[in-house]
């Protein structure tokens, strides 16, 4: 595992998996609760969590294929890189609205 995860590895395909073990926990820790809510939040973070985690591991995994894993990992790090600028901007934005 260890061996294809350097090879064929990419940053969301990592990020993909850290999620979708941590949507189950989340899910096993609420499912085995006493009162109905607890379950049918499960149920929705089941639905609402799990299924564009494995849309995005989907897709990451046909362009992997298609282009390659040099030229995936790179679009993705800009991905990344403008999600964390636009979250650093909003941050500075909400701090000058007082």
């Amino acid at each position: 595992m260890i061996k294809f995860l350097k090879i064929k590895g990419t940053l969301f395909l990592i990020l993909g998996i850290l999620g979708f073990i941590g949507v189950v926990a989340a899910i096993a820790i609420l499912g085995t609760g006493h009162s109905a809510p607890d379950k049918l939040m499960a149920i929705y973070i089941g639905i609402f969590g799990l299924i564009p985690i494995l849309l995005l591991l989907i897709i990451d995994r046909i362009c992997v294929w298609k282009f390659g894993t040099a030229k995936v990992n790179k679009i993705e790090v800009y991905i990344l890189g403008t999600f964390m600028l636009l979250f650093v901007l909003n941050w500075i934005r909400l701090q000058w609205q007082i």
